[in-house]
């Protein structure tokens, strides 16, 4: 329900074109003027019953369908983006069919109240869409803490009560909003802190919204592309699924291991290895349409370093950790003669690290690739605080001094017509949390493990990581994730309880993450002027909703379904493989189980993998010292290594066929188009990278529906994945692995 307003007509306050830069009419970034208008209607209604009504809706349907879909091989999110797009025509018949009767609600006499106060407008679609994806941080579509109770019944086999899972979920997904509340005027009200995430979602609802006079207007250009994307998916999402990963060179080299390695997009280098559909190309790494250039270009140089020379020199040129042994792409664990380690043999009764049967089986060894993936992520880490206190410390630092004393762009001073958020709110919501946090840690420790410090000590690592990590993401598209240090931290001070290691990690990074979130939907109000209590309100209410379902559908699933992401006894081709919790299960039992100075320690194989901290640090230091000796090289202060450390830190579980075509993509559109056909990026790139995300998304759901629920498949070459089976196989003499040849 809404109170009335005046007629939903736009109202100008004052538009200036693009091409004329003037500081206080314009935003600094180019992206944001060529996507972002500044123009406002405060009088516009946004608390209606429709917005309630749809928000809940979407966001119990998505909450339930992402949990549903993570289980699976090959994991399906349904984006923020196709709410978007289904509620539109909702919200328009809503708006023909509701009645418009005006009445008064008990307590607020002075007001009129209605369900239909007008045309179904463009703030409550944005509220709807916020509400729809609150509590999935970096598009997981799913709470992350979902995972600690998926690895305790499914992976360890052992037991955790509903309410000690529900209090973690929630607590885990709201502990961030405290403090981000309180970094708002640091990261969300400054112009060149531009979000480029939310443009896509600006240039969308623009499109849906605003009426078009060219030709191709943005609208129909969406509609057109939607389908095409809905179309081709049927392709590679049913009838010939090869062309998800197309590693040409297995093809060739059908017999041979290195040859495989070299060419498996999925199990191993991926030189040549591309892509023909899209959930493949943006799965990941979102959408390649939305990164800016120079941050693509980031990726790009560290995806290439550490895929293309680091690792053949550690692995074929160095055979470093007797990296042979393995396979050189794997999250899996291994014994020291190349067998998958038996996690289950060294667990005792009292969920702790049995160090005898430890001993018995030896030390864990992991492949070259997962090994360097936490080495490169030890640096990510370090390299975060030192770009950000180099390159902005001196920012920030008048940032604070300065406080709402600063210049301020058209979008803040529009949105100084709203009322802000009283910071007693942000102060509450963080007492409140971190209180029935401890009552978890103090009163049901016996199934979290964890304690009561070290939950204080992962919310203070959240807290000092936020803004640092805020800024990279606010003007790159990147964010550097805390698992690893938050990992490392807890598995030095607590060895041998991986429950406890794994809850450290959630409220240490997740807390963090959602804090990252929650200022991205903050900037996208910003940008589309939306009051801000109202996106408060929203965003806390549906990450509640949203986590509560996740772990309803956790629960039925894990309880219904046999041998769930039991990947040697499942039945052949069955689905529900789990892929992103059995990484999730490998960190727990690494940092967890065994501890880090059993492995990263002077009792393990991969010590030498802490001076990536000392590297990381240190070479942001020489970035900026380059970029104050050579100023007049533009390109110097683009290098941004957390961003380039921290290239393949999705990997595993994503793959280098992942990182190839989202390269590429990225390259050909937001280089060439967008500095050759400027005009045509402006009015549809962000649109087609909603349309391809929305097509698929519609024909994932509608192909499991029909087909998949059904186990209606089809069976030939084409659908036989990649055919690199040789390709995870060791090279190593003396190693016998089923399926792979001697040696």
């Amino acid at each position: 329900m809404a109170a009335t307003t005046g007629p939903d007509t736009t109202v100008p306050v004052k538009h200036v074109p693009a091409d004329i830069f003037d500081d206080e009419d314009v935003s600094p970034v180019e992206e944001v003027r060529l996507t972002v208008t500044n123009t406002d209607d405060p009088t516009l209604p946004v608390w209606t019953f429709r917005m309630w009504f749809l928000g809940i809706f979407s966001c119990a349907l998505l909450s339930f369908l992402n949990q549903f879909f993570s289980y699976r091989t090959e994991q399906l999110i349904i984006t923020q983006i196709t709410v978007q797009v289904a509620t539109l025509p909702i919200g328009h018949f809503m708006a023909k069919t509701l009645p418009t009767t005006q009445f008064r609600l008990p307590g607020f006499s002075s007001r009129l109240f209605s369900l239909n106060p007008g045309p179904f407008n463009i703030k409550e679609h944005v509220l709807i869409s916020i509400f729809a994806n609150a509590g999935s941080a970096f598009g997981s579509g799913s709470a992350y803490a979902v995972g600690i109770v998926i690895i305790i019944k499914a992976f360890y086999h052992r037991n955790i009560s509903f309410l000690a899972s529900w209090l973690l979920i929630i607590t885990t997904q709201v502990l961030g909003y405290g403090w981000a509340g309180l970094l708002r005027k640091y990261v969300v009200e400054p112009a060149h802190m531009w979000w480029p995430s939310a443009l896509v979602q600006v240039a969308l609802f623009r499109a849906l919204h605003e009426k078009d006079k060219q030709r191709m207007s943005r609208a129909k250009f969406f509609v057109i592309a939607l389908i095409c994307s809905f179309s081709w998916y049927a392709v590679p999402g049913y009838l010939f699924s090869t062309l998800t990963n197309i590693s040409w060179v297995c093809w060739i080299f059908s017999k041979s291991v290195t040859a495989q390695q070299i060419g498996s997009g999925m199990r191993g280098l991926g030189l040549g290895a591309f892509t023909l559909d899209w959930s493949a190309v943006a799965s990941f790494l979102l959408s390649p349409l939305i990164c800016p250039f120079f941050a693509i270009a980031n990726v790009f140089a560290g995806y290439a370093l550490i895929i293309y020379i680091v690792m053949p020199v550690a692995y074929w040129g160095l055979d470093l950790y007797g990296a042979h042994k393995f396979p050189i792409f794997s999250s899996h664990l291994f014994t020291a003669e190349g067998q998958v380690y038996n996690i289950s043999a060294i667990v005792n009764k009292k969920f702790e690290l049995d160090l005898a049967r430890y001993q018995e089986q030896g030390r864990i060894h992991l492949s070259m690739f997962f090994a360097l993936t936490y080495g490169f992520g030890f640096a990510t880490i370090a390299s975060t605080l030192t770009h950000v206190a180099f390159f902005y410390g001196r920012e920030i630092y008048e940032r604070y001094r300065a406080s709402y004393k600063g210049k301020e762009d058209i979008h803040t001073r529009l949105m100084r017509r709203y009322k802000d958020i009283p910071s007693w709110w942000f102060y509450l919501l963080l007492a409140v949390t971190l209180a029935a946090s401890l009552v978890l840690c103090i009163f049901l420790n016996n199934q979290v493990q964890m304690p009561w410090w070290g939950l204080l000590f992962a919310a203070a690592m959240a807290f000092t990581f936020t803004l640092p990590i805020s800024i990279i993401t606010a003007t790159t598209n990147q964010t550097p994730g805390l698992n690893i240090i938050t990992e490392y931290v807890m598995g030095v001070i607590l060895p041998g309880r991986p429950i406890a290691n794994v809850c450290f990690k959630t409220y240490g990074f997740m807390s963090m993450a959602q804090a990252v979130s929650f200022l991205n939907d903050f900037k996208l109000g910003h940008y589309m002027k939306i009051p801000p209590r109202s996106m408060f309100l929203v965003q806390f209410i549906g990450t509640v909703l949203a986590g509560t379902i996740n772990l309803a559908v956790a629960w039925w699933l894990l309880n219904s379904i046999e041998n769930i992401c039991q990947d040697e006894l499942l039945p052949p081709n069955s689905p529900w493989t789990c892929p992103g919790d059995r990484v999730f299960f490998d960190a727990s039992v690494i940092w967890g189980l065994v501890g880090p100075k059993r492995i990263f320690g002077r009792h393990g194989n991969y010590a030498s993998m802490n001076w990536f901290f000392l590297g990381g640090a240190v070479g942001p230091i020489i970035v900026w010292l380059m970029h104050k000796a050579f100023p007049k090289q533009s390109w110097i202060p683009l290098i941004n290594l957390p961003v380039l450390l921290g290239a393949t830190g999705m990997m595993p579980a994503a793959t280098p066929l992942n990182y190839n075509s989202w390269v590429i993509i990225g390259t050909i559109f937001n280089f060439f188009i967008f500095r050759y056909r400027k005009q045509w990026w402006q009015r549809y790139n962000y649109i087609l990278s909603a349309a391809l995300d929305a097509g698929v998304a519609f024909m994932g759901v509608l192909l499991y529906f029909s087909l998949g629920v059904e186990d209606k498949s089809l069976t030939w070459w084409g659908t036989k994945g990649e055919h690199c089976e040789l390709a995870t196989c060791p090279t190593a003499k003396g190693i016998v692995v089923d399926g792979c040849p001697l040696k």
